[in-house]
């Protein structure tokens, strides 16, 4: 197989598996002109998914897939990526000049070793962005950050690779995959948790509808820290308000008590930050800090 190059004829392109992202990231290559010849699709949603986004793809077991590929696209969980790399290289799938590509956040190029020992090309593409594998989620790349492992030969390929499919490339050091994506994680994720633990608390408070309630006041919010950082805090810790917090912490323990932990764990770290951004004073904060470290416990009935 002759080696590819960014600015070469058109590659063809393998996904293992046709889930929520390796479709949409094939429907992506093959809008830039590149062909989707095969990909893995195990239940009867990827194969849905993939005759809906990449119709032109052969179904095939994940070995079929690889041998076919000049570019093979590994979409698969990131658990199962280690097993999966071992396996394809043990029964001989990798060829000299193949590019192998994950798409994992947590992992960079280092769990492609066993590729890259048959001379294949290693590289990490990981698009910042959740998935529905539905049609909107091809529009959605466009502008989208992908976290970028490569080694120094090959930053030319993933660069032009993200480019086609919409995105921005930023680099990773290999070293650094796991603190990228734990940075990623706490914000994207545990988000999700945060509003769905306020919602529950506003309906114990008898809202009806609280995320119509809520959603204008976290988009602001959400707005202003990305444009202002810290300097977006507002609220009773940033303002040192013991009464305020201690009075919370009293209702969460009668009404909520699942949600005591992670409110006082946050409002600890929100009276970190406040103090290191100088909009609380140490003094102010030490009677706060005093009402967290005393984790009301629940009432007994």
């Amino acid at each position: 197989m002759p080696n590819a190059a960014p600015n070469a004829a058109r590659l063809t392109v393998g996904v293992i598996s046709a889930g929520r992202v390796g479709s949409v990231l094939g429907a992506a290559l093959a809008r830039a002109g590149h062909h989707v010849i095969a990909a893995t699709a195990v239940s009867d949603a990827s194969r849905a998914r993939a005759e809906r986004l990449i119709p032109q793809a052969e179904l095939a077991p994940a070995e079929r897939v690889a041998d076919l590929a000049e570019l093979l696209i590994l979409a698969v969980p990131d658990d199962t990526l280690p097993g999966l790399v071992q396996g394809l290289a043990d029964t001989g799938h990798f060829a000299p000049g193949r590019i192998v590509a994950h798409v994992s956040g947590s992992h960079g190029i280092g769990v492609l070793e066993p590729a890259t020992a048959h001379g294949a090309l290693a590289l990490a593409l990981h698009p910042v962005m959740t998935f529905t594998g539905r049609g909107e989620d091809l529009e959605r790349l466009s502008g989208i950050s992908f976290g970028v492992t490569a080694p120094e030969p090959a930053r030319v390929i993933a660069e032009a690779l993200v480019v086609e499919m919409g995105g921005e490339p930023e680099f990773i050091r290999e070293e650094h995959r796991a603190l990228y994506h734990a940075g990623l994680t706490h914000g994207a994720n545990h988000l999700v948790t945060l509003v769905n633990e306020a919602c529950d608390v506003l309906r114990a408070a008898g809202v009806l509808m609280p995320e119509r309630m809520i959603a204008p006041l976290l988009s602001a919010a959400l707005d202003n820290t990305l444009r202002l950082g810290d300097a977006a805090l507002t609220g009773p810790v940033s303002r040192g308000d013991v009464g305020t917090v201690a009075a919370h912490l009293d209702a969460l323990v009668a009404e909520a008590p699942d949600s005591v932990a992670a409110y006082v764990a946050l409002a600890r770290r929100t009276a970190d930050r406040a103090i290191d951004n100088h909009r609380l004073t140490p003094e102010a904060a030490e009677p706060l800090l005093g009402v967290l470290a005393d984790r009301p416990q629940e009432k007994s009935s």
